[in-house]
């Protein structure tokens, strides 16, 4: 089960930070707007994550283990300071490269299993020692990641890296809005395909909806160690009210035949078969007054049941089971104070 949820946490960490770089300007005096990264250096953001799974399924291997774990809930709560040391001018007047860095100034991760599962635990322990560590790398103006140092001295497990490299690129994610801009009531979609699973030939498609503008919530935290969302006040700034619904579509061939081996698994003797669907939503806040965002609430139910065997042996390990996950991030205001 573990591996599955390896893949869930990076899976989910890509939508959960889509927005979260993202800031809007006005075009001209009209109502369109253009979400584009516009940082300078000496800028410092700090974000509260706090994330939820549940998982129910059943892994089935040669060897059998009938205490093995069924039903899991994981939760993860990250403090995230982000400091932009360098942004490079593009042409034309566009975004060049950015170098950001990244620090973990809280991280605290929980699960809790039907059975032990050292795996797990490993990766929750992961998770606890990020606190203090940190990263630096460069978004380049396509979006694409560069020249990441401290990765993986922070997390040595290979997946839990992913999950990293996941919402750092999330940090670009605004490079699919459409370039004219958007205005109250358009609707934009996009797709890319989904890495880092066992079957190939499936994408993440995603319809973003923007639905009104409206009083920002209120991320104001109660204490440094309470990030509470509220009700907005009156005087809240507005906020773009942006609505992303996502699936998981195949594309290619459809028939019975069809390999859905990814070309990595292929080249170490592995053949796999399955499905892998989902289903979501997202609702997020973006300041009209800066462009920041200022909370995004995601939500996503995951159905999954695949086989991996080994073509040189015959043996087969499989997983069925539903993964349920619930995410939000809040920009705290810059008056809350570093975490001790």
């Amino acid at each position: 089960m573990t591996n599955v949820l390896q893949l869930s946490f990076r899976f989910r960490a890509a939508l959960a930070l889509t927005f979260l770089a993202a800031s809007a300007v006005f075009a001209g005096s009209g109502p369109r707007i253009h979400l584009v990264p516009v940082f300078k250096p000496g800028d410092s953001f700090r974000y509260q994550i706090e994330t939820r799974m549940a998982t129910a399924g059943k892994t089935t291997t040669p060897i059998v283990n009938p205490e093995g774990a069924t039903q899991l809930k994981q939760s993860v709560s990250v403090l995230l300071r982000l400091d932009v040391l360098d942004v490079q001018p593009g042409a034309n007047g566009a975004l060049g490269r950015m170098r950001l860095r990244a620090t973990y100034e809280k991280s605290v991760a929980s699960s809790e299993t039907d059975a032990y599962d050292p795996n797990s635990a490993a990766l929750v322990d992961q998770y606890n020692r990020l606190e203090g560590r940190s990263m630096e790398f460069t978004v380049e103006p396509d979006g694409k990641l560069a020249d990441i140092r401290g990765l993986e001295d922070m997390l040595s497990n290979p997946s839990a890296a992913q999950t990293v490299r996941s919402w750092m690129t999330g940090l670009s994610a605004s490079a699919g809005f459409p370039a004219g801009g958007i205005e109250i009531g358009q609707k934009w979609s996009r797709e890319q395909p989904l890495t880092g699973i066992p079957l190939d030939h499936l994408f993440w498609r995603t319809e973003a909806t923007y639905l009104r503008n409206e009083l920002c919530p209120d991320n104001t935290p109660a204490s440094p160690r309470d990030a509470v969302a509220k009700a907005p006040n009156a005087n809240s700034p507005l906020c773009a009210v942006i609505l992303t619904r996502f699936t998981i579509v195949r594309h290619g061939d459809h028939s019975s035949h069809a390999d859905e081996t990814p070309e990595d698994y292929r080249r170490n003797g592995l053949r796999t078969s399955g499905t892998w669907t989902a289903s979501g939503e997202s609702l997020d806040y973006i300041s009209l007054s800066n462009g920041y965002v200022i909370r995004s609430a995601q939500s996503s139910t995951q159905d999954v049941d695949f086989a991996v065997t080994s073509t040189r042996t015959g043996s087969q390990m499989s997983y069925k089971g539903k993964i349920e996950t619930d995410s939000q991030i809040n920009l705290l205001p810059a008056s809350v104070p570093q975490q001790p």
